[in-house]
């Protein structure tokens, strides 16, 4: 389960950052890139909160079966705190930038909702190296 919810959340960024915004960029007209992206984001966002609640479940339940925080390794305490600051960034993404980016495009609004857009991406690009630190960090961690 937690293995499921990384790969669905660190592989959505990913597909979304490097495949499909450079490909919109390059077909679609501002308008229908911010309706895509409208619609590209509603749905993978609320994947995003069903991985972060599969996280925090399976990830509490291997931390409470080794005994507490204080008893697992250091690798283990890192990779938390990078998901927990993944999962701020996110909060902060979706209460934030994205209403004000639904706002824009329901108000046909598209140079706004575009600037807007820039934010989510640098912020969703910050998230996706958090990201592939924390599988970095596991697969180093278990070595």
């Amino acid at each position: 389960m937690h293995l499921f919810a990384v790969l669905v959340w660190v592989g959505g960024m990913f597909f979304a950052y490097l495949v499909l915004r450079p490909s919109a960029a390059e077909v679609l007209q501002p308008p229908e890139r911010m309706r895509l992206w409208g619609r590209v984001l509603s749905s993978f966002f609320n994947w995003v909160w069903l991985a972060i609640a599969m996280l925090l479940a399976s990830g509490s339940g291997m931390i409470y079966l080794l005994g507490g925080i204080a008893q697992v390794s250091g690798y283990v305490q890192f990779m938390l705190t990078l998901g927990l600051s993944m999962m701020g960034i996110f909060a902060y993404v979706f209460f934030v930038y994205y209403a004000r980016f639904r706002h824009q495009v329901r108000e046909q609004d598209w140079p706004k909702a575009g600037g807007v857009l820039a934010s989510i991406r640098r912020l969703v690009g910050l998230n996706l190296m958090l990201g592939l630190s924390v599988v970095v960090v596991v697969v180093l961690g278990t070595e």
